[in-house]
């Protein structure tokens, strides 16, 4: 949502740059790119496979947002055990209607921690936020197109 947050800056960026990919386009083949963003923790297996592919897809990967780059929300999880997470999800919630765990090879597997990206794969550039503001990705990605690596300050990244 904060990268739909360019607002008409969209518009400016598509004449710089083709987008390939995006969770919109539904897109299972991770075509090869210059850039690719990754946003959120890695949670599951599916997740971490994504990743690792999308890593090698691309020749510059940016962690974009506190989730992806330290675990943030997500990485509460890893202060408890993971079958005491599974249960409380599946059998303890007031909500919960069948009262078992599913066992379904469809559903990704749960890792033990939650991990934010740079500890699964080499990361480029992060773009800090919770949610990263429009204002610091368009500085970031104007300073990419520009041929140098983002630098953070007090004038393009700020915590209100």
């Amino acid at each position: 949502m904060s990268f739909l947050d360019l607002d008409e800056r969209l518009f400016e960026l598509d004449k710089l740059v083709e987008f390939t990919a995006s969770p919109i386009t539904d897109v299972k083949d991770i075509p090869e790119v210059d850039v690719g963003i990754v946003e959120g923790a890695v949670c599951n297996d599916e997740q971490e496979h994504v990743l690792r592919t999308m890593r090698r897809q691309c020749k510059l990967l940016i962690a974009l947002g506190d989730c992806a780059i330290t675990g943030n929300i997500p990485a509460i999880r890893n202060r408890f055990k993971l079958a005491e997470v599974v249960s409380r999800g599946y059998v303890e919630t007031e909500s919960s209607q069948i009262g078992e765990i599913p066992n379904d090879p469809g559903i990704p597997k749960l890792l033990h921690r939650v991990r934010p990206i740079q500890e699964i794969v080499r990361v480029d550039v992060h773009i800090p936020g919770c949610p990263p503001e429009a204002d610091a990705i368009w500085h970031a990605l104007t300073e990419l197109l520009a041929g140098r690596r983002p630098q953070w300050n007090e004038t393009n990244m700020r915590y209100d």
